[in-house]
C-alpha cells in the first residue's frame, strides 16, 4: 500500500515584489496539486505585496527584522504542513513541482530535504539556458566540496518541518550578510539525507544575475566560514562517512497461542 502524501507549505519571503509575486501565486493555483498552505513573509514591503498574497488565498505575516535570513526562518516557523518547500517572489513553478515534491518525500521516509536545477524564464532566450548552467553549476560545484554533501538552492527546495525544527534555533537568522539557503544546508547535514533531483526544476529570474558580485561573493564566503572551525569540509565529510545507515526493521515474530 503506497505510503499517504504529506502536506505541503509553501514559503515565499517578499519584499516590494508584488508584480511578480502574483505571477508566482499563479503559477502555484495552476498546480496539479494544490500545496496545502502558502505562507508570504512580508519583510516590510511598501508596495502591494501583502494585498496581492491575500487575495490570491494565501496566509500573509510580517517579518520586521530586514534580511532574506531573518523573512526566511519567520516562514519556516509559521508553516505548518509536514513539508515546508520554498520558492523566491520572482520563481515560476512548473505545474508538477508541488506534486512531486509530495510523491519523492512519501516515496523515501528517511529522506531531509530535496533541491533541484532551475532556468532562466526571462533575458535574451538564447542565453537563458547556458546562463543558467552557468549559474547554478558554479554555485553547486564550489559548495558541495565545502558542506561535504548538495548545498540546497534557494528559490528551489523543500524539507521536512521535523528537521527544520531540530535545527530552527542553530541558523543565522539575525545575519543579512548570511546565504540563507547556505547556512540550512550546513546545519541539515552532513548526517541528514539531502537529494538533489534534476527533474525538480524551477523558472528563474535572471536578475539573480544583477547587483553587487563581489557582495555575493562575500556573503557565499560568510556563509561558509562562519561556521568554522566545528563545520570544516573534512570534519564534515568525515561525518557524513561514519551516518549511521538505516536498516528496515525486521517484523516482530509473536508466538502463535
Amino acid at each position: 500500500m503506497p505510503a499517504p502524501a504529506p502536506t505541503v507549505s509553501v514559503v515565499i519571503p517578499v519584499k516590494d515584489d508584488a508584480d511578480v509575486l502574483r505571477r508566482c501565486l499563479a503559477a502555484l493555483a495552476e498546480q496539479q496539486v494544490r500545496p496545502d498552505e502558502i505562507v508570504v513573509v512580508d519583510n516590510g514591503s511598501t508596495d502591494d505585496s501583502a494585498d496581492v498574497a491575500r487575495a490570491a488565498g494565501a496566509r500573509v505575516v510580517a517579518e520586521p527584522e530586514a534580511g532574506i535570513p531573518a523573512a526566511s526562518a519567520r516562514g519556516f516557523d509559521e508553516a505548518r504542513c509536514e513539508i515546508v518547500a520554498r520558492l523566491d517572489a520572482d520563481s515560476v513553478p512548473p505545474p508538477g513541482w508541488i506534486a512531486h515534491i509530495s510523491s519523492t518525500f512519501a516515496d523515501d521516509p528517511e529522506l531531509t530535504a530535496i533541491t533541484g536545477p532551475a532556468t532562466f524564464i526571462d533575458g535574451p532566450v538564447r542565453w537563458r539556458r547556458p546562463l543558467a548552467l552557468a549559474y547554478l553549476g558554479s554555485y553547486f560545484a564550489t559548495v558541495t566540496p565545502a558542506l561535504g554533501h548538495v548545498p540546497l538552492f534557494g528559490s528551489n527546495f523543500a524539507a521536512r518541518r521535523s528537521a527544520w525544527l531540530e535545527v530552527r534555533d542553530r541558523v543565522h537568522r539575525h545575519d543579512p550578510l548570511m546565504h540563507d539557503d547556505m547556512d540550512l544546508s550546513v546545519h541539515l547535514g552532513p548526517r541528514r539525507r539531502i537529494r538533489y533531483d534534476h527533474r525538480l526544476t524551477m523558472g528563474v529570474s535572471m536578475r539573480a544575475l544583477s547587483g553587487d558580485r563581489m557582495l555575493r561573493l562575500r556573503r557565499g564566503m560568510h556563509s561558509i566560514v562562519s561556521h568554522w572551525p566545528a563545520e570544516f569540509p573534512w570534519y564534515r565529510w568525515y561525518r557524513r562517512a561514519v551516518r549511521p545507515r538505516s536498516r528496515p526493521r525486521r517484523p516482530v515474530v509473536r508466538p502463535s497461542r
